[in-house]
């Protein structure tokens, strides 16, 4: 018997030691891959390069190459494209892209000149020609400008379409930098104006400076004419946090100085500034603060609070804040196959966009009257149909907004709302950039496999053949309360639908398309479940007979990256094409790279060993095998990516490469999250992916009819 028992104790002693032997020795090999972690290492970028050049040769050889680019372009460059805007004032300011000017046209309209489509834009900076003279590459950011006049901007600038930026004082009225002005080297810093010579800066400039996550620890109370490193520090928060920061809100006719201390990636703190007192609000830490109408202020709940359930918009008296008091008032309550998506106020009117089924809807919110019952008023407003509606832009002092609306298969089209009236007014609208006269969209139910019924949109030709060989495209993403809505989207309709491809739109958990709880459902140790949902809907197609493994694609990026990156190690029997964009896949340092250090709140962090054990089942990096019969991947990622580490992709596709796949690789040089800084680029890429999914999509007759 004791030979037995040692001899059993041998055995799961050998065992252990030979699982540790193998975990050690996956260190070994993913440390193997660190140095594509060097952004701009020599040997890095070498291997980008000749990836680079291998890829687009093999996929360029294609005869359609030269058309699919050349219609992209033509799209990108369109002239009667919608010319989207942000109301300040008597004016409306607007970014301008085309084939002359790639970089971008900062210009301005008056309200009626826009309202009436009249194209009498005045030209605030032109950044093809800002770029050539100082030797940038120039992307336009965003701008912030000083109330009431808005003649004095903020201009933020990234070199090369990074999130990091450069911060430049600029005056409209004589269309040029301040000289002396206030000015930022590149950073993630955030700025907001205070008064004329005053702003309030979140800074990361200066020792430590900067969170974890690469973001703002400290706000400074910044003065004309001094050094930023001399400004005066009014807040600090914690090495841990993701970020902090400062702005002005008008409530109850005040500008009100509001601070914020972002704890994690959906949990922030709030503070109140008067005079030298910065005092914390009664704002529920995992609330997210929706901006002011009248003496309220918006928060949206995701979890059960103030007496109110978690999707709620709630209305809180912002006196009372002050007082350390809570006074609450019930604005919207989605029940449990709604969820709100959208919010645009004023000093006089509150609009809020919601999701019904994932279908739009728009209700002007009215508050009560002085001395009634508390009960906010609604009014649904009419849509053209059952598509995608954003709230656009709105006049804080005049009844003036503006709105969206497509749908699959209908153009967007931009309209003005009064908000006084509710009466519309038709802006532009594009015209049909492909032929959907015989398309079709439809929203399905698949099945995910603990029961859970998961939506999807489906587009295909009126007369499709249910014989399980059309070539099908599935997108998805699946994390951070981001809702996939019907889109109208010109590029896939001209090179996809048009030429017989479908598309499927997946709407799975992790999403926010049924409110906090959807998302909060494949929170950490629960991620699977968006997978599992992603493939129920592939499956779903299958049994359907719309398409089959070697007709059906998947895309995503980014999070979506991550999500595709995963199914296609989990089930690379059930797709033959995969379109990895920005995306994430070593998920055992996600947290070390970048910003990644905010996304351990919707994944865990590997430094926790419970939650380390769970990531690394299905970390796509780490479960990759060269014995496994994997579809030929497109990765797809940019340089200049300083959100998401170009990192992720470069190691995947090169593990993949020594394990013996076949990986297609491409890593823009310049484009930061969006994988592009100019529309040629962009044709560019949509090209080569379009050629890819026919290469691996449909059948060899049918790539070159």
């Amino acid at each position: 018997m004791k030979k037995v028992i040692l001899a059993l104790v041998l055995v799961v002693a050998g065992g252990a030691i030979f699982w540790s032997y193998q975990k050690e020795q996956q260190k070994v090999d993913d440390m193997s891959y660190m140095w594509m972690e060097e952004v701009m290492g020599e040997a890095a970028l070498k291997w980008v390069r000749e990836r680079n050049t291998e890829t687009l040769e093999e996929l360029s050889r294609s005869p359609q190459f030269a058309e699919l680019r050349d219609q992209s372009l033509e799209i990108l460059n369109a002239k009667d494209k919608l010319v989207y805007g942000s109301i300040r004032g008597d004016y409306v300011y607007n970014l301008w892209q085309d084939a002359v000017h790639i970089k971008g046209l900062w210009r301005r309209s008056t309200w009626e000149s826009y309202e009436n489509h009249k194209d009498k834009w005045e030209v605030l900076l032109d950044i093809d020609q800002l770029a050539k003279k100082e030797g940038k590459s120039w992307v336009y950011k965003s701008v912030n400008c000083l109330k009431p006049d808005n003649n004095l901007c903020l201009l933020k600038l990234s070199d090369g379409g990074k999130d990091a930026s450069y911060v430049r004082e600029f005056d409209i009225k004589t269309k040029s930098f301040v000289k002396g002005g206030f000015e930022l080297e590149e950073s993630k810093s955030s700025v907001s104006w205070l008064d004329k010579d005053t702003v309030l800066l979140g800074s990361t400039f200066g020792k430590d400076a900067v969170t974890e996550s690469g973001y703002p620890r400290i706000v400074k109370m910044w003065k004309r004419g001094s050094a930023e490193k001399d400004a005066k520090v009014i807040f600090e928060g914690d090495k841990t946090d993701v970020s902090v920061g400062a702005f002005v809100d008008e409530i109850n006719g005040r500008d009100e100085v509001l601070i914020y201390r972002s704890k994690t990636f959906f949990t922030s703190q709030y503070f109140h500034k008067q005079g030298d007192n910065i005092k914390p609000l009664l704002i529920p830490e995992d609330a997210s603060y929706s901006g002011a109408i009248g003496a309220f202020v918006m928060v949206s709940l995701r979890s059960d609070k103030l007496g109110f359930k978690r999707g709620d918009l709630v209305a809180l008296n912002f006196e009372a804040l002050k007082n350390d008091k809570i006074e609450a008032q019930l604005v919207f309550s989605p029940n449990e196959k709604q969820a709100l998506s959208g919010i645009a106020s004023s000093k006089k009117h509150l609009f809020i966009s919601y999701l019904d089924d994932v279908q739009s809807k728009v209700m002007k919110m009215t508050p009560p009257a002085a001395g009634g019952d508390n009960k906010w008023t609604s009014q649904l407003i009419v849509l053209p149909g059952n598509g995608k509606v954003s709230l656009g832009a709105m006049d804080e002092d005049k009844p003036r907004m503006t709105i969206t609306y497509q749908d699959f298969l209908t153009p967007p089209s931009l309209m003005s709302l009064n908000p006084d009236t509710l009466s519309t007014k038709l802006i532009q609208k594009i015209p049909s950039r492909f032929d959907g006269s015989d398309l079709v969209s439809r929203q399905f139910m698949a099945e995910s496999k603990d029961g859970t019924a998961i939506p999807y949109f489906i587009v295909h030709k009126k007369d499709i053949k249910l014989n399980g060989k059309n070539p099908t495209l599935l997108y998805g993403y699946g994390g951070f309360e981001v809702a996939l809505e019907p889109f109208y989207s010109s590029i896939t309709g001209k090179l996809w639908l048009e030429n017989g491809g479908v598309y499927v739109l997946a709407n799975i958990r992790g999403g926010g398309e049924y409110g906090p709880a959807w998302h909060q459902a494949a929170l950490k140790h629960n991620r699977h479940k968006a997978f599992e949902d992603f493939i129920g809907v592939g499956e779903d197609l299958v049994a359907r007979k719309i398409t089959s493994p070697k007709h059906l694609g998947i895309s995503g990026g980014s999070n979506g990256g991550l999500l595709v990156g995963s199914v296609f190690t989990q089930r690379p029997d059930l797709f033959n094409a995969v379109l990895c964009s920005v995306p994430l896949l070593d998920m055992m340092r996600f947290h070390k790279l970048l910003a990644g250090a905010s996304w351990v709140v919707e994944y865990g962090g590997p430094d926790n060993t419970e939650d380390a054990a769970y990531i690394r089942t299905y970390s796509p990096f780490h479960n990759v095998e060269p014995d496994a019969d994997y579809p030929e991947v497109f990765f797809i990622t940019s340089t200049k990516d300083d959100r998401v580490h170009p990192g992720h992709a470069r190691k995947m596709a090169k593990k993949m490469d020594d394990q013996g796949h076949k990986v297609y690789y491409y890593e823009n040089i310049e484009g930061g999250h969006s994988a592009s800084a100019n529309l040629i680029q962009r044709a560019e890429q949509y090209a080569m992916q379009y050629i890819y999914l026919n290469m691996k999509l449909r059948d060899s007759s049918e790539q070159t009819n």
